[in-house]
């Protein structure tokens, strides 16, 4: 018993390892390529104007400049102020001499 179980994977290792095995390769892909573009096609109808969105307008142009205004008028001269009082002519000096030393 001990050995028949041996045996038994034995050949059934052996007879799977004998089989034909075959490989399926997978078939390639077509590619297609495009061919040249044909005419275009005829233009459609404008789709209907949307409702409740307004969309503001240019800005519109600088005004012009206005006038220059009138210069006005030169005021008066002012009157010249009166001439103030005349101060007392002041005392002549006392008989008091100051000698100033020679430097040697």
């Amino acid at each position: 018993m001990k050995y028949s179980l041996l045996i038994a994977a034995l050949i059934t290792m052996l007879g799977l390892s004998a089989c034909e095995k075959s490989v399926n390769n997978p078939v390639p892909a077509v590619v297609t390529v495009p061919g040249p573009a044909g005419p275009a096609g005829a233009t459609g109808a404008p789709g209907a104007t949307g409702a409740g969105v307004g969309v503001p307008g240019p800005t519109g142009a600088t005004g012009a400049t206005g006038a220059t205004g009138y210069e006005g008028a030169a005021g008066a001269t002012g009157a010249t102020g009166a001439e103030g009082t005349k101060g007392d002519t002041g005392k002549t000096g006392g008989g008091t001499v100051v000698v100033v030393p020679a430097q040697k």
